[in-house]
């Protein structure tokens, strides 16, 4: 499936009840050759107006954090677990998970990334192990079908509890390095 099928497919989903009260799908953002992707959960309300993932109060301060450790948002790829906002931002609930997840796991086929990062319980839950704590295990690192994987605090809890950003700094820190670690060792040689 190329990328405008796999987008078309997803615009045109119904396969949960969100797609009957969507505004716009949030298919993901950034570039479709990127050896770093985010995974978050599910798109907010500006997400859903925008059609463009982690651009509202939460995206911004992730915006923050990518400049902050040199990360340009346009040369990684962004997505979310649903394409479809939830009802008031509530987590996503598994069956909405179930019907979706094939169009991430296909937007990650086309890509094939090198680093992984979930943002969020949820995503890790989803993507890393069912049982994962982020609390406990955020920042550390696994290897799963060729794929370097970790996850960080969402940046929405971030804005409830300032508190945990210091760890998301180091977190995001130790992203960049094995991205510019990746990105050595992948390009061309000059």
């Amino acid at each position: 499936m190329t990328w405008e099928e796999l987008k078309q497919a997803c615009e045109a989903c119904h396969r949960c009840s969100l797609g009957n009260t969507r505004t716009k799908t949030v298919f993901g953002t950034g570039s479709q050759t990127a050896a770093l992707v985010f995974v978050g959960e599910a798109p907010g309300e500006q997400e859903d107006l925008s059609g463009i993932p982690f651009v509202g109060r939460a995206g911004q301060l992730f915006d923050k954090y990518l400049e902050a450790v040199g990360i340009d948002r346009e040369e990684v790829y962004i997505a979310n677990i649903l394409k479809c906002r939830p009802p008031k931002n509530r987590d996503p609930e598994s069956g909405e998970q179930d019907e979706c997840i094939g169009f991430l796991e296909e937007q990650l086929k086309l890509i094939r990334p090198k680093l992984l990062v979930c943002l969020g319980r949820i995503s890790a839950m989803r993507l890393i192990r069912p049982d994962y704590k982020i609390t406990a295990e955020h920042g550390q690192w696994i290897e799963k079908n060729g794929v370097l994987m970790t996850a960080v605090y969402h940046p929405s809890l971030l804005l409830r509890d300032p508190h945990k950003k210091e760890a998301m700094l180091a977190d995001m820190l130790e992203v960049a390095a094995k991205y510019r670690a990746i990105a050595e060792t992948t390009s061309p040689a000059r």
